[in-house]
């Protein structure tokens, strides 16, 4: 830990801003396999949250390796690291008084344990992206599946790294089911009574 450093108290509160921007601020944490729709379904509620009013902002799981944590490789501990940094992150946002949206694989439960507490409970809703790993392999939209097969990525989740199906997800959404516009409404459903409450009915 470094030393000589305090914390700063700040005259504006998480209230004060939330009341600014006539919200409530929420971390949603999407997790599911590579190839799932995690980022589709992410994107989307993004563009419909703003369509209704609220302020919002997406942290996608490539876009955050090719600037803040593009010191980080794929090894369980720096998995963990990438999960601790973007929650931090995700926690600054939710002090913003802005609605936070996450989208990465997150394939452990412990490591999803800890960006929950870190963030807090009371403000953290996960979505689980639960579309199975064949439908995930055959949409193989990066190919990085073929990869995985061949041998020429390691500790690819679902193929030579496990995941770790979550045990206290709020919302599970199968694409492979599911209309885009029936999931993005149902998670509209979840969310708005969470964010509304200084907006009029």
């Amino acid at each position: 830990m470094t030393q000589n450093i305090f914390q700063q108290e700040l005259k504006v509160s998480r209230k004060e801003r939330e009341q600014h921007l006539d919200q409530r601020s929420v971390v949603i944490w999407f997790t599911g396999l590579s190839g799932s729709g995690k980022s589709t379904l992410a994107n989307e509620l993004e563009k419909k949250l703003i369509e209704q009013g609220f302020s919002s902002y997406l942290l996608d799981g490539d876009n955050i390796r090719f600037g803040l944590n593009n010191n980080l490789s794929f090894t369980a501990e720096d998995r963990k690291e990438n999960l601790r940094r973007t929650a931090e992150v995700a926690k600054l946002f939710l002090d913003a008084g802005i609605i936070t949206i996450c989208c990465f694989i997150s394939p452990l439960n412990e490591d999803r344990k800890m960006v929950r507490d870190l963030i807090g409970a009371d403000d953290f809703v996960e979505v689980y992206v639960s579309t199975p790993l064949d439908v995930c392999e055959q949409r193989d939209v990066k190919g990085l599946y073929r990869k995985a097969r061949n041998g020429e990525i390691h500790n690819f989740t679902g193929i030579s790294a496990p995941y770790e199906t979550p045990d206290s997800a709020q919302v599970v959404i199968d694409t492979s089911r599911e209309e885009l516009s029936f999931s993005i409404d149902n998670l509209i459903e979840t969310i708005k009574p969470l964010v509304s409450v200084f907006q009029q009915a």
